[in-house]
Order: structure tokens, then sequence, then C-alpha cells
């Protein structure tokens, strides 16, 4: 493959045409993504021909191209979303000044931290997942997660593009890095905790594309509110792809749940013995799943109480999602009430509005998984099924934040470790579970006219194609 960068070989709307020193450094840095891409991003599947989206420009007959090429050919573009004439920063200390199109020396050091923590997820979740493909349950969905693995790798150019084109040497060593950290590696893992977990299973990856990438989806918000320009419309572009993997994720575990149920209701019968036997995924196992992946993509929003979240919100480098629906843009003299530890109790107080900010990023995640649940249920609740699925409470399970040091079931209660691990196996996915799950996904489904028995089929194929199109064309038999 040509190590040649161009606008050809990599479409973009940032003059990379024009721009030597860019072109140079991409050079330099794409012969080592490629090298990754082909050890870590999906296995045995790089010769396949997969019927993916491309973005080759950010107008609306442009962002999303749908064609056969090979993994590796795939053309990782470069774009901004259209600038915003007169764009001033719209919270913060700096209210109403004009937006930043270089990055201020005294912000180097912490806008250059939220681009690689950001960039850092993208990588990390292709490894995490790199191996599904000989387990999939169906073509369509085989299809699915190459698209959604070749847009991480799109969101890293984007990431190392601002790095490489506003941080010099430090932002090309920090490109470099993000391609040498390994998900899961005990020496070198990836940034943040959620993507350095397993996610070996097809009902992993649907609750990782739910969960996990709707974090995503509210940091993207956040940083597309930033006073530093290239870095919003970067994000702005990013959110356009980003709501696939949320659809790849809500509409699968909307199909798992409906074959259960509908097997449920068919055999008439709701002991999760019972059900394995007959080949679906029991609705406890479900939820148990839910509340794992929930659980640790609320870490991912930082504490509930963060100084530096303050200082991002004051400075202009990270707002609330969509800020204008907002009133108090400075928030210098606001509080919000959260509950905290107090005393080894749970007390309501009320904070700074500032140092809550994270905490209010994760209040608009928590209602939009709320809403993908309740679609859920209605699977559930249209066969008959007297059962519902919950979203745990926040203080559940937590790794990050003020309830990382002690322990609570899922409905928000204090308990003991002890009670915790007694309980552990009815709350999160044991080993036999795991097990389990696993043993429904040893055979993949490369036939495109056939579907797993654990899944439902999709309501529709992609791009108007029938669902039992063929999204992979095979290089061999795997």
């Amino acid at each position: 493959m040509s190590t040649v960068v161009n606008s050809e070989r990599i479409p973009n709307n940032v003059h990379l045409a024009d721009d030597k020193r860019l072109q140079r450094a991409l050079e330099a840095w794409q012969p080592n993504y490629i090298n990754w891409w082909k050890e870590m991003g999906p296995h045995g599947f790089m010769e396949d021909n997969v019927f993916l989206r491309t973005a080759i420009s950010v107008e609306s007959d442009g962002w999303a191209n749908f064609d056969y090429v090979k993994m590796p050919d795939y053309r990782w573009g470069i774009f901004l979303a259209d600038a915003v004439k007169d764009r001033t920063i719209g919270f913060g200390d700096h209210l109403g000044e004009p937006v930043w199109q270089q990055v201020p020396g005294e912000h180097r050091n912490a806008l250059r931290r939220l681009i690689v923590t950001q960039g850092d997820t993208e990588p990390a979740s292709v490894e995490q997942q790199r191996m599904l493909g000989h387990s999939c349950p169906s073509v369509y969905d085989l299809r699915n997660l190459f698209q959604v693995n070749v847009e991480e790798g799109r969101h890293l150019w984007a990431m190392v593009y601002l790095l490489h084109t506003y941080f010099a040497k430090d932002g090309r060593e920090e490109a470099e890095a993000l391609l040498e950290r390994r998900s899961g590696d005990p020496n070198k893992p990836r940034i943040l905790g959620a993507f350095n977990e397993p996610c070996t299973d097809w009902l992993s990856f649907f609750m990782f594309t739910f969960f996990t990438d709707r974090d995503g989806k509210f940091q993207l918000l956040a940083l597309a509110e930033s006073a530093f320009d290239p870095l919003s419309r970067t994000t702005r572009f990013m959110l356009t792809e980003e709501a696939h993997h949320m659809f790849v994720g809500e509409t699968g575990i909307g199909r798992v749940v409906d074959r259960t149920a509908h097997i449920m209701k068919e055999s008439k019968k709701d002991h999760p013995d019972d059900l394995r036997k007959l080949g679906v995924i029991d609705l406890p196992t479900i939820q148990k799943y839910l509340n794992l992946w929930y659980s640790l993509s609320l870490d991912l929003f930082g504490g509930e109480i963060s100084s530096n979240a303050a200082a991002s919100f004051a400075t202009g480098l990270k707002g609330r999602a969509k800020e204008e629906q907002h009133e108090d843009h400075r928030a210098l003299t606001g509080v919000y009430a959260m509950d905290v530890l107090k005393d080894g109790k749970i007390a309501r107080e009320e904070v700074p509005l500032r140092n809550a900010m994270d905490d209010v990023l994760r209040d608009a995640y928590v209602d939009d998984c709320q809403r993908g649940v309740d679609k859920w249920n209605r699977f559930i609740d249209a066969h008959g099924i007297p059962f519902k699925l919950t979203l745990p409470s926040r203080r559940f399970h937590r790794h990050i934040g003020l309830y990382s040091d002690v322990t609570c079931d899922p409905q928000g209660n204090l308990i003991s470790r002890e009670a915790f691990e007694a309980k552990k196996a009815e709350w999160l996915p044991s080993e036999a579970d795991k097990t389990f799950v696993k043993s429904l996904m040893t055979k993949p489904i490369y036939d495109p006219k056939q579907m797993a028995s654990w899944i439902s089929a999709p309501k529709q194929g992609i791009r108007g194609r029938a669902i039992d199109f063929e999204y992979v064309r095979r290089a061999e038999a795997s």
C-alpha cells in the first residue's frame, strides 16, 4: 500500500493538499497505523470485501457513500463540520469572546489531554472487538461490526489530525503513543477503564455500542461546545457517525430481548435454565450484562465532584451537552444537588455547579439510556412477559468518584463488601453466565440467508438492501 498521503487517499476538507508539513507528518504516521490495523483490527477479515459507508465530504450527499472495500484500503478521511460564521465562546469565563483558531499557550496541556483521552478510546474499542467476527450471528451483524470498527479508526485519524496540526512535537509523540497502548495490556493499558474490559461476545458488543458509545456521544457533545474551534468542528462531524454505533447497540439488544421473549411466550417457560436449553439468553442474564456495561460506562464521566471539570468549563475547553439549552452559561453562582457520602450514610447536598459539570453530563446520559431501556421493555411487553429491564443505581459497581470505595446494591443501598460479594453473581455476569453466552456463539453465521437462533432478524437491511444481502464477501471460508 502506498504511504503517499493526498486528498484522493485521504478524503478531507482541511486543505491537506496545500499543507506539506501535515502531509509529511501523516506520511510518517500512516504506515504505523496500517500496521496497527492489520495486527489489532478485525482478525482474519482483511481480504474480505465489505459493504461499508465512507465519508468523502461533509455534505449531505458526501458523508455516506456505500460500496465494497477491503478494510485496510478504507479511505480514513479527515473532516471538520462547516465553520459557524462569527462563532463566539458559549460558556464559562470567556463567554461571548471569539473562539480560538489556535491553541492558547496557557491551555495547551489541558487541551492535549482532552484530545488524547478521546483519541485513545477509538483504537481501544477496535482492539476489544477484533475477534467478534468469528462468532457473528449474521452477515448483516458482521457488516455492522466492521462499520463501527472502521469509523472508530476514522475518529482516531480525526484526533491525530488535531495533534499533528496544533501540538507540534508533543502532538506527534502522542499520536504514536495512541498506536502503542493496547486494550487490556497490564503494562500499557488504554487510558480509561471500560476500554480495557474484555468484549468477546456479541451481547457484550451490543451493550458496549449502546452504553459505552453513548458515553462517547455525550463527551463529543461537550467537546463540540469547546472554545477551540478546530476541536469543536471535528467532534461535531464525528457525531454524525456515532449515531450508527448506538443504533447497532440499541437494535442489537432489542433483537436479543425480542427473541427471548418470543421463545418464552411460545414455550410457556420462564426459568433461566429452561430458556438456556432452548438456545436463548434469559432475561436475568441480559440484566446482568446491562448492569455491568452501564456501570462501567458511568465511570467514564469522571467523579461527581471535580475541580478539573470546573476548570474545563471556566476556561472554555469543554462545555455541557447542548449548552444553548441551559440558561446560566457562566454557572458562577448556581448549585447542583447530589447524593454524597457523609458519616457513612448517603445525604443530599448542594455543590457549586461548576464542580458538578461531569455529573450534569452524566444526568443527560442516564436519561438517554433510559429511553433505550424503555424500548427494550416494550418488546417484552408485546409478548406478555411480566419482566422489566432496569438501569441500576448510579452508585452500583462504581470504580470512579464518590462511590468507588463503597459497595452498593443495584437499588443504591449501601451494603458491606461481604454482602456484595455474596450477591455479586445475581447482579453481574458470572463465569458460568459468560461461558453460556459464548456457547451460543461458537459457530459464526457467514451465510447471508441465515440468522443465529438467539437473536431476531432486524426489521430492515442497510441502505435499502435486503436483510439477506451479501454485505460481506468472504475471501475464503474461515
